[in-house]
């Protein structure tokens, strides 16, 4: 008797196997719901389109011996759905309590935890102030910001890697000064996983290796009182998300654990790239842009932006056909393209700033663009400074680019 397969969940992370010696599908989940990473072999990952809730098991056999011209066992089919189900890999009911029971335990978790330390950066704080220190140099002694800090009303540093990124990380953060230390900051970071035009709001403290940064509760409950459906109130995302939890290493690193927060995680502006329409022609965002920006314009003596972005995301990794090399080849227009973007960027260009971004749903993949969208629309007198601009070759086929820079309320 044939059954039928139950969904694959399609908010997994699929990848070529890095396993030389095991060709297939590398799948994990991004959402850790489950730890667990399965290597599905080249064969039977040509049958994960099976796993759609409507063709049954039979029809998954029948297409293996298609493909291979040869009998295949029964049980080969039902190890494959056993191994996928077991790890939380389809949509069952099994897979329901397991999502809900980790939302649970992070909103009532008192404060957000690590979820980083140890794979991206140290996990203990001597080692992690020590590999700050050094990244922090970049062939500079650690000193006072060259421009007065006073000045500034924000920065935006990468949200890659520290290892791949630290010399726009430190570009970035070196522009803060004691001025600062008193400021809320706000932080704006990319939502990799997060809804499409919503913003993901927490008020646990945010907990690093390096100790503890507390939230500004005055900002965050307005913005949750006032900011209409475009936000989510202890978004689980902030639990597995490193887009904020990398900028607190490094105003940890520069400031202490005296400085507020406000974390806001930017979700896709998915309706703007489909419609061709800017992202506050949708009424939720523009509310949610016109009550950030009242509340940064009358506390703009206290608060201090940081934004957490990536820019373009080419090559293999990303889905195109063909091996990217940082600065070589297309990269070189990459760069152009960038450097347009950042140009509106810096002039406080929102729209010129979309206009380039639209066409194609967003060729370059800038997983920055909603962060930056939000500061433009919310801060529209900003005016940035490029401090730095790299690609870096994530893997030997993709690159990511990625810049720092810095804010003012003045051209320069």
């Amino acid at each position: 008797m044939a059954h039928a397969l139950p969904r694959l969940r399609m908010d997994l992370e699929f990848m070529p196997s890095p396993v030389p010696e095991r060709p297939g599908v590398l799948i994990r989940d991004p959402y850790r719901y489950t730890e667990a990473m399965v290597i599905v072999p080249s064969l039977l990952a040509e049958g994960l389109s099976f796993f759609d809730g409507e063709q049954t098991d039979l029809d998954l056999l029948a297409h293996l011996v298609r493909l291979t011209g040869q009998l295949v066992p029964g049980e080969l089919v039902q190890r494959m759905a056993d191994t996928l189900w077991q790890q939380g890999f389809l949509h069952t009911a099994e897979f329901d309590a397991l999502k809900e029971s980790k939302h649970r335990a992070f909103r009532d978790a008192p404060r957000r935890e690590p979820a980083h330390a140890g794979p991206a950066y140290p996990n203990e704080g001597a080692g992690l102030h020590r590999q700050l220190d050094e990244y922090s140099r970049d062939g500079h002694e650690p000193a006072s910001p060259v421009s007065p800090a006073a000045n500034l009303i924000g920065l935006a540093a990468p949200h890659v890697s520290p290892e791949g990124g630290w010399r726009s990380y430190a570009a970035a953060y070196r522009r803060l000064g004691l001025e600062q230390a008193e400021k809320t900051f706000i932080l704006l970071g990319t939502s990799h996983y997060g809804a499409p035009e919503k913003f993901g709001l927490t008020r646990k403290p945010f907990v690093t290796p390096l100790g503890t940064l507390e939230p500004d509760l005055e900002l965050i409950n307005r913005l949750a009182e006032r900011g209409g459906d475009a936000v989510l109130v202890e978004d689980y995302c902030h639990s597995i998300e490193h887009s904020i939890e990398f900028q607190c290493i490094f105003l940890q690193h520069r400031l202490g654990n005296g400085v507020k927060i406000a974390p806001i995680l930017c979700g896709p502006l998915v309706e703007s790239l489909l419609t061709g329409r800017p992202p506050e022609s949708n009424d939720n965002l523009r509310r949610f842009f016109e009550v950030l920006g009242e509340w940064g314009e009358q506390q703009r003596d206290r608060v201090f932006w940081v934004l957490g972005i990536d820019l373009a995301h080419i090559g293999r990794r990303y889905g195109d056909p063909f091996e990217a090399r940082a600065e070589e080849g297309r990269l070189e227009g990459v760069r152009r393209a960038d450097q347009e973007r950042l140009d509106k960027v810096c002039a406080g260009d929102s729209e010129g700033f979309f206009e380039l971004v639209k066409p194609n749903h967003d060729e370059l993949r800038w997983c920055g663009y909603s962060p930056l969208y939000t500061f433009l629309r919310a801060v529209p007198a900003a005016r940035g400074r490029l401090l730095r601009y790299e690609q870096w070759n994530i893997d030997e086929v993709s690159v990511v680019s990625f810049a720092g820079m810095e804010f003012s309320p003045t051209t320069r």
